[in-house]
């Protein structure tokens, strides 16, 4: 192909550079349509604003989208390109390619090129709204837990010192009575009250939990031997689900400042969770960093992940997807109580490529 190019053609060629930005412009403005249509349409658009359009291939690659206006991609191409960057970080490119052979790096334009780099930083900014935009919904949503469950504990703190001394006044008086009783049926029906009060308890100590109503010691406590042997405690809990584990840590005398006993709860629950969603042969793993000033651990199962209309109920008391009879609802409102009163944070992440990441966040001091 010849690079000469008449006045007339120039004149064209602006014009349709001019139409693909409006048109351009007018899509990312508009955006009706997800994210991943928009970035396609653009490309569409400007495939059409090249010198030879109908050979040019436009290529976008940003992040995990990547999008070609030719299902079959030449072995040898030139191209003209632009790099796209979100936050001022390179996350992907622009290219627009001709068959090598038919054309030549003289039959693209400068002013294409420019055309290709305004494109592309609209692209960025487009990019980048939208980032902050799901960043604004993920913090509104968290804000809005955040609230409901300080309602919640409030709640709870109430029943739970209300049930205290009744529970109490029951198990006092059905140990008497079957200690004073010498018929078998009252023993029987006695005992059945003080299973049931005790129970019963537990709920309300793990209640409390949830509120951040239960006394605590923390200290300072080396947290790898901590977790190890928890982690050797559920030894047969793995075992039996045929499931592993791996434990990452970097530090083996790293100290935190918490209620080891509390602390080993968390644990617990969480890894209770893991095993039972887990599928056989599969690994949970335990990670734990420092950041700064905070203590992090992560556990991370390959189970089927947490379904999006629950995410934002699963630290709710009694709220539970196990059937009737396998749970009880309060493992995990008792690990965000103990977190909360260590001034602590906890968020689940979705696993790549199956699975749940929980994420703890505990200051290496509290005090």
């Amino acid at each position: 192909m010849g690079s000469i190019i008449t006045t007339e053609e120039t004149l064209q060629e602006r014009i349709k550079e001019l139409s693909c930005l409006y048109d351009v412009s007018s899509v990312i403005i508009l955006h009706e349509e997800s994210v991943t249509d928009t970035l396609d349409k653009i490309c569409s658009i400007l495939e059409r604003a090249w010198r030879f359009s109908d050979k040019a291939i436009i290529e976008l690659q940003l992040g995990d989208y990547y999008f070609s206006t030719s299902k079959l991609m030449p072995e040898e191409t030139v191209f003209q390109q632009s790099i796209i960057s979100v936050f001022n970080e390179s996350k992907g490119y622009l290219k627009v390619h001709y068959p090598l052979g038919e054309f030549s790096q003289n039959d693209f334009l400068c002013d294409e090129q420019k055309l290709l780099n305004k494109v592309s930083s609209d692209i960025s900014s487009f990019y980048e709204r939208h980032l902050n935009q799901e960043k604004n919904e993920l913090l509104k949503r968290n804000m809005e837990r955040v609230d409901r469950l300080a309602i919640l504990g409030e709640i709870t703190a109430g029943i739970a010192h209300e049930l205290n001394t009744p529970l109490g006044n029951i198990l006092g008086f059905a140990e008497l009575i079957q200690e004073s009783t010498k018929e078998k049926q009252s023993q029987l029906d006695c005992a059945k009250i003080i299973k049931a009060a005790i129970y019963s308890r537990e709920v309300v100590k793990k209640l409390m939990f949830f509120s951040c109503e239960m006394p605590q010691n923390r200290r300072f406590v080396e947290v790898v031997p901590v977790i190890s042997e928890a982690l050797s405690l559920m030894g047969p809990n793995f075992k039996k689900a045929e499931i592993s584990y791996e434990f990452d840590y970097q530090d083996p005398q790293l100290e935190v400042q918490l209620d080891s006993i509390q602390f080993t709860q968390i644990l617990f629950n969480i890894l209770i969770n893991a095993i039972y969603v887990s599928p056989k042969n599969s690994v949970i793993k335990v990670k734990i960093y420092v950041l700064e000033s905070d203590f992090f651990i992560e556990i991370a199962d390959q189970g089927p992940g947490i379904v999006e209309e629950f995410k934002s109920k699963i630290f709710e008391p009694f709220f539970t997807t196990k059937p009737v009879g396998e749970g009880s609802g309060l493992g995990l409102s008792v690990v965000h109580g103990i977190v909360k009163s260590h001034k602590g944070d906890i968020f689940s992440f979705d696993n790549v490529p199956q699975g749940t990441i929980f994420q703890i966040r505990l200051p290496l001091k509290t005090i």
